[in-house]
């Protein structure tokens, strides 16, 4: 003998009328300004990776305007050190193209 419909339709319709709910919540919060907005320009990013064995890496993350080099892996991770900008007269001339 076969259940009825009814309490399995029930079911799905609450659980649709849920998400429902969930979704316009978060888009409601997005527009109201409580949820972060997917962006291109993000706070953080990583410049350059470079594998220095088989467990550990170096990395240069972008953090605002300054950068930091990371050493992870091993035992534990490792902040080596913020790095400096490079002075402005040590940049490539950029009109003198070849």
């Amino acid at each position: 003998m076969m259940p009825a419909a009814g309490p399995l339709l029930t079911a799905v319709a609450a659980l649709a009328v849920v998400l429902a709910l969930v979704w316009a919540g978060a888009r409601l919060a997005r527009l109201g300004g409580l949820a972060p907005r997917p962006s291109g320009a993000r706070l953080l990013s990583l410049r350059d990776s470079m594998a220095l064995d088989a467990r550990r890496r170096l990395l240069i993350v972008r953090c605002g305007a300054r950068d930091v080099l990371l050493l992870l892996g091993g035992t534990q991770d490792v902040v080596v050190g913020w790095l400096d900008p490079p002075a402005r007269d040590s940049l490539p001339d950029e009109s003198a193209a070849p």
